[in-house]
């Protein structure tokens, strides 16, 4: 349709949906982000209406929809499907251009994508099965405790010492940091430990010696960990705007380039 001027991103995740809603210029007008839960294909609609509401705009006025994640094939309304590497990738080199390293935490899974200079992926490695290290893991963490991330992120900030978790497993590290309270732990150093067990894990997939982007809802919600890769890490970190949608961006991306593709070939 002639009105139909602008481009949508679902990215269905396991613990979140995202989309967002770009201009022909690829330019953010619309964002909603909200908890998955048993149904894709109701999260779908009810994210990509958020972000249009957020936009001020209808579904006639969308030309082209990507969708990625998990849940990417559930998404009735998609005009195109992509795998969420790709998208992540895509979205990532839209705000950093050059060669770079994304590093994404997300809800259930950690990756690592090499993007190339040109935009490209050309590796990716994901964790194991294993939550710990996740936003699960930390999500897990502040609801055994009774203590909301943001006091979690508050409280490791401040701390002056570390207490090191040592186990693998989220069920595991639980029981490990009540026995360390128990013990008569500082609680700050405790909570510094948790979030320096998540940069662990994710520093042990795979060497990061290009520009790190930190991307996912953990690193959105967690400044702290942003905060822990500066410190860690040898090369220059960066934080783009809205992190938890850049999967999101990238599928919108795709649709964008789609549909000026199609206008092309007809």
């Amino acid at each position: 349709m002639a009105d139909a001027t602008h481009f949508a991103g679902i990215d269905l995740g396991s613990a979140f949906t995202k989309a967002v809603v770009i201009t022909g210029d690829g330019e953010v007008v619309g964002r909603h982000v909200e908890r998955t839960g048993i149904s894709f294909e109701t999260n779908a609609d009810k994210v990509f209406d958020g972000a249009l509401n957020e936009a001020g705009l209808t579904r006639a006025q969308v030309k082209a929809v990507g969708a990625t994640g998990v849940g990417r094939r559930n998404c009735a309304f998609a005009t195109v499907v992509k795998p969420e590497i790709g998208c992540f990738a895509k979205g990532v080199f839209f705000h950093q251009r050059g060669l770079c390293v994304v590093i994404d935490i997300g809800g259930q899974d950690n990756k690592i994508i090499r993007v190339t200079a040109q935009g490209q992926q050309d590796f990716f490695k994901m964790n194991r099965k294993c939550a710990a290290g996740t936003g699960a893991f930390l999500e897990e963490i502040s609801f055994k405790l009774a203590v909301p991330q943001p006091e979690m992120n508050a409280r490791a900030s401040r701390a002056t010492k570390v207490v090191s978790i040592g186990s693998y497993c989220t069920v595991f590290s639980a029981t490990e940091i009540i026995h360390h309270i128990r013990e008569g732990h500082d609680v700050d150093a405790i909570f510094r430990g948790v979030y320096e067990s998540v940069v662990k894990r994710v520093l042990e997939m795979a060497p990061i010696t290009d520009t790190a982007v930190l991307a996912g809802g953990a690193i959105a919600t967690n400044p702290v960990l942003v905060d822990l890769f500066r410190e860690k890490l040898k090369v220059p970190v960066v934080v783009p705007p809205s992190p938890q949608t850049l999967g999101a961006l990238g599928a919108a991306l795709y649709a964008r380039d789609g549909a000026a593709s199609d206008d092309t070939d007809a």
